[in-house]
C-alpha cells in the first residue's frame, strides 16, 4: 500500500468515524427530542384531562345548583300557594260569620278606627239587612266614648264585608278585604309558622 493509499485510507477511516460519531450524536439528539416530545405530549394530555375533569365538575356543580334552586323555588311556590289558600279560606270564614259574631267583630274594629268627630258608617247592602237590633245604639256609644258620633248610612256600598267610616270627605276603609290586605304579610307569617313551623 502506497503512502497515498494510506492517507486515503486514514482520511476515509476518520471520515467514517466522524460520520459514525455524528450519526450517533444525531440519533441521541433525535431520541432526546422524541423523549421530550413524549413527555410534553404526556404533560399536555394530563393537563387536558385535568381541565376536562375540572370543567365537568364545574358543569355538574352548576347543574346540581340549578336543580336545587328549581326545587327550592317549587317548594316556595307551593308554600306560598298554601298560605294564600289558607288566607282566602280565613277571609271567607270571617265574611260568613254568624250575625252576632260578625257584628261583634265590627264593634272591635270601630273601637280601633272611630275618630273623635261626627261621622257616618257605611255597610254593604247585605250587611244593612242583617244589622242586629240595638247595634246602632252600641256604635253610637263607642263613638261617644272616643269623643265623636256615628250614624249608619241607609245606602249600601259595594263591598264584601266590614265597613267604611266617612268623616267629612275622608273615608276610612275598614272593609275586611282592606284589613286582610294591610296585614297580609303579618298574617302570612302567622300561617307559615302554623303550617311549617
Amino acid at each position: 500500500m502506497s503512502g497515498l493509499d494510506k492517507i486515503n485510507s486514514h482520511i476515509l477511516e476518520e471520515a467514517n468515524q466522524m460520520a459514525a460519531a455524528k450519526l450517533a450524536e444525531a440519533r441521541e439528539k433525535a431520541e432526546r427530542i422524541v423523549a421530550e416530545a413524549g413527555e410534553k405530549a404526556q404533560a399536555e394530555a394530563e393537563r387536558s384531562r385535568q381541565i376536562s375533569e375540572r370543567d365537568i365538575k364545574n358543569y355538574m356543580d352548576r347543574v346540581a345548583s340549578s336543580c336545587d334552586m328549581q326545587k327550592k323555588r317549587a317548594i316556595l311556590a307551593a308554600k306560598q300557594e298554601m298560605i294564600s289558600e289558607v288566607l282566602d279560606q280565613a277571609y271567607a270564614r270571617v265574611i260568613g260569620l254568624p250575625d252576632d259574631a260578625y257584628f261583634s267583630m265590627i264593634k272591635k274594629l270601630l273601637e280601633a278606627y272611630v275618630q273623635p268627630e261626627k261621622g257616618v258608617i257605611c255597610f254593604s247592602e247585605t250587611d244593612l239587612k242583617r244589622i242586629p237590633q240595638g247595634f246602632e245604639a252600641e256604635i253610637a256609644e263607642i263613638a261617644q266614648s272616643k269623643g265623636g258620633s256615628l250614624s249608619i248610612s241607609d245606602k249600601g256600598k259595594v263591598m264584601d264585608g266590614g265597613c267604611i267610616l266617612v268623616y267629612g270627605g275622608i273615608e276610612e276603609n275598614c272593609t275586611i278585604r282592606a284589613i286582610f290586605d294591610a296585614r297580609r304579610d303579618e298574617l302570612s307569617d302567622m300561617v307559615q309558622e302554623m303550617l311549617f313551623g
